[in-house]
């Protein structure tokens, strides 16, 4: 008893208010963003589908916050194993005193845990922009446990935990570019594979119903991502500042990039673009928000912002029907990052960082980027391309509305609702 007596105390002395308060601040800013990022999809989709999209959205707040606590948290962030974590901290046991495997906290071990769970919430949210106007709620939430446990855990696992396989090798990733960004992107791919396009798709115009919806949920998004990317510090100290500052300068650049492209190539800028180029910029620079400095993140931005311009045109060219360019934004921009930040990382910024290629560091941090990469996608894909073809079989309506539901809309047949009630006065 004196023992434990002892041991709570040397961990409370280690604990700093200032750290803690930032981290706390953070994972609310993180947590806004999946509302903001419900506003961002909900204005791009028809009319007769924002609520089913702004549902899907609220819904992995409450399901992936349960099953976080019950099991991801532990198996992402407990153990010594390189490849998934134990049951130790599963259902939360313990979870108030215990740190998570390998990190040196000067917050509370629950700080980290919530922070680490929006996260886990926002991530397969980004995948409702593929999948948009088509999917059943209930293969849905049957989709987001699974996924959770299956493919993000691992994921999570191997790249933030410092018992991790890609962890240990040296790939960097600040904040998720791997572990969010990309993991949703290919998962994305792999679940329209399976879910087939739209009725009506490319055939049709299907133009968003409410920019206006779309623009709020892109400064959401930008205002959130301060949180994201400087929480990730979990100190507030130089780093959450550098961090701060790359993040906001790569959105910029990113979304003029993104305009230079439109222009060049459409003969307009849009608002839509703005919002997307914004957004490209803030997940190119995830992985590098703690590790480069300078001028970097407007290189960065820019180049994220021109690339995933034209990559959301691929999907007419490959014939698939990635109805919010989830692919384009989020997959192509957490690959322009991740692989950038081979060539700008800046040990002096962080020395838990390295140098890339442009400080004299080698392709060493570059070739672990790739493998990173690499081993994100194929995972990722396979398992939620099984996950989707399995619900597909045994699900007794299948994955996907009917036809004659796809063209009523998802809010009247799913939810009994409308998202405008329009009335002659």
């Amino acid at each position: 008893m004196e023992f434990a007596v002892w041991d709570m105390a040397q961990r409370a002395s280690r604990i700093n208010t200032g750290d803690t308060a930032w981290v706390l601040a953070s994972a609310a800013l993180v947590m806004f963003m999946t509302p903001g990022l419900a506003l961002f999809y909900g204005g791009m989709v028809r009319a007769k589908n924002v609520l089913a999209m702004l549902m899907q959205n609220f819904f992995c707040l409450g399901l992936v916050t349960i099953v976080w606590a019950a099991l991801t948290y532990s198996l992402a962030f407990s153990g010594d194993n390189k490849w998934l974590g134990n049951l130790d901290l599963a259902w939360l046991r313990d979870a108030a005193i215990t740190s998570p495997t390998g990190f040196e906290l000067t917050i509370p071990p629950l700080a980290f845990m919530a922070f680490q769970l929006m996260f886990a919430i926002i991530t397969p949210a980004l995948i409702t922009g593929a999948i948009a106007d088509r999917m059943r709620f209930s293969a849905w939430v049957w989709f987001v446990a699974l996924w959770a446990i299956l493919v993000y855990a691992p994921i999570a696992h191997w790249v933030f935990s410092p018992a991790g396989w890609l962890f240990k090798r040296g790939a960097l990733d600040f904040a998720g570019g791997t572990v969010v960004h990309i993991n949703a992107g290919i998962a994305a791919l792999a679940a329209i594979m399976i879910l087939g396009k739209r009725k009506g798709w490319p055939r049709h115009p299907m133009p968003p119903h409410a920019l206006p919806f779309t623009l709020i949920g892109a400064g959401i998004l930008w205002f959130g991502w301060f949180g994201f990317n400087a929480g990730s510090a979990l100190a507030g100290n130089g780093i959450a500042a550098q961090a701060l500052v790359n993040t906001h300068m790569a959105a910029a650049a990113a979304l003029v990039g993104w305009l230079i492209v439109e222009r060049l190539t459409a003969g307009h800028p849009t608002t839509l673009g703005a919002a997307s180029g914004l957004v490209a910029g803030l997940v190119a620079i995830t992985p590098c928000a703690g590790f480069v400095g300078g001028m970097a993140p407007i290189y960065i931005g820019l180049i994220a912002g021109g690339v995933c311009a034209l990559a959301v045109g691929l999907k007419f060219k490959l014939g698939y029907d990635d109805s919010l360019d989830v692919v384009g934004v989020h997959l192509v921009g957490g690959l322009v990052g991740s692989l950038l930040l081979g060539f700008f990382a800046d040990a002096a910024i962080n020395p838990a960082g390295a140098d890339g290629v442009f400080l004299g560091g080698g392709f060493s941090l570059f070739k672990e980027q790739v493998i990173a990469v690499v081993a994100t996608m194929v995972w990722s894909f396979a398992v939620t391309f099984v996950i989707v073809f399995v619900l597909s079989k045994v699900l007794p309506k299948g994955i996907r509305v009917s036809e004659e539901d796809e063209e009523t809309g998802l809010d009247l047949t799913l939810h009994s609702e409308t998202g405008y009630a329009l009335e002659r006065v």
